[in-house]
């Protein structure tokens, strides 16, 4: 357990399992949020490990150790802010590289970068399988297939991954290097899609921008139906699928017979005339609710749409 407020460097230690002596190191911000890294070592001790294990003697290995190190730790200091100064100055005049490197830190995150993918928390097991069947949630693994092949990294559960080690971070900016724009823009365009927050202001800012279309990849499924319960919305939503005039003559239906309706328009059946591409409005770009209310979707809609071109 480090003090609150120290950091922990990746780069000071190596990456070591558990049956190696590996140990977890875990942090406090001075805001209270901890972090737990798994599995390291410092260099120290992961040098003693390894010659532990090739046999080499205590006596042998006191010998090679240096007699004094190679310059002062002030003088390590001068030159990390001195080389740190004439490099972010030759970054600004490349913005090709520092473009790739941005990229780098979002992926493979070090330093003073903190970038995670949304976590994606569903409420219930019904609609986080709802989402992962969706058409879109499936082009979306898919793309992540290809950019993880792009990058030569093996399958994981995200692309972007928060571990605070700059070395992983040089690895994917290497990669990116040789990498056309065209295929940097592509993964740019997941990583930030991957980093995107659920429920924020950011999501109907760009489904407006981009003048999004839900109906290319959803479609009301069972799981919908079910979540909407208020008799108002579902008479709102019947007058939009079979019009005004069969929304007032079931006004008094249960809902689950309105529901039904809405079903039979939407299928053909039960002898009602097929509805073809149907949208209710809280799957439209802006959003709008069907009954009046706190909706934290309705306030992050509203907050956005004055701020667009």
């Amino acid at each position: 357990m480090l003090e609150p407020g120290q950091h922990f460097h990746a780069w000071e230690h190596e990456k070591t399992a558990k049956r190696r002596g590996g140990k977890v190191f875990i942090t406090v911000s001075g805001r209270g949020e901890v972090e737990v890294h798994e599995g390291w070592l410092s260099r120290k001790e992961a040098r003693r490990h390894k010659r532990e294990a090739s046999g080499e003697d205590a006596e042998t290995s006191e010998r090679s150790k240096p007699s004094r190190p190679a310059m002062s730790k002030s003088m390590e200091n001068y030159l990390d802010l001195h080389r740190h100064a004439v490099v972010r100055r030759a970054l600004l005049k490349s913005p090709g590289a520092a473009w790739r490197l941005l990229i780098a830190h979002a992926i493979a995150a070090s330093g003073h970068w903190q970038v995670k993918p949304d976590p994606q928390q569903a409420r219930s097991r019904e609609i986080a399988e709802s989402v992962a069947g969706g058409a879109a949630q499936q082009a979306f693994a898919a793309e992540r297939q290809a950019i993880l092949g792009l990058l030569e990294q093996q399958e994981d559960a995200s692309v972007v991954s928060f571990n605070g080690d700059p070395y992983r971070t040089a690895v994917v900016f290497a990669r990116l290097l040789v990498l056309g724009d065209d295929e940097v823009l592509r993964i740019a365009a997941f990583v930030m899609a991957e980093t995107l927050a659920v429920g924020s202001p950011l999501v109907e800012a760009l489904g407006m921008h981009l003048k999004v279309d839900a109906r290319d990849v959803w479609q009301p499924d069972d799981t919908f139906f079910d979540l909407v319960r208020e008799r108002a919305t579902v008479n709102a939503l019947l007058a939009e699928v079979a019009g005004k005039p069969v929304a007032d003559a079931n006004l008094s239906e249960r809902t689950k017979v309105q529901k039904q309706i809405i079903r039979d328009c939407l299928a053909g059946t039960n002898g009602r005339e097929k509805v073809e591409g149907w949208l209710p409005s809280v799957m439209t770009f802006p959003f709008r609710a069907y009954a009046d209310g706190a909706c934290s979707i309705t306030e992050a809609s509203n907050c956005v749409v004055g701020l667009l071109p």
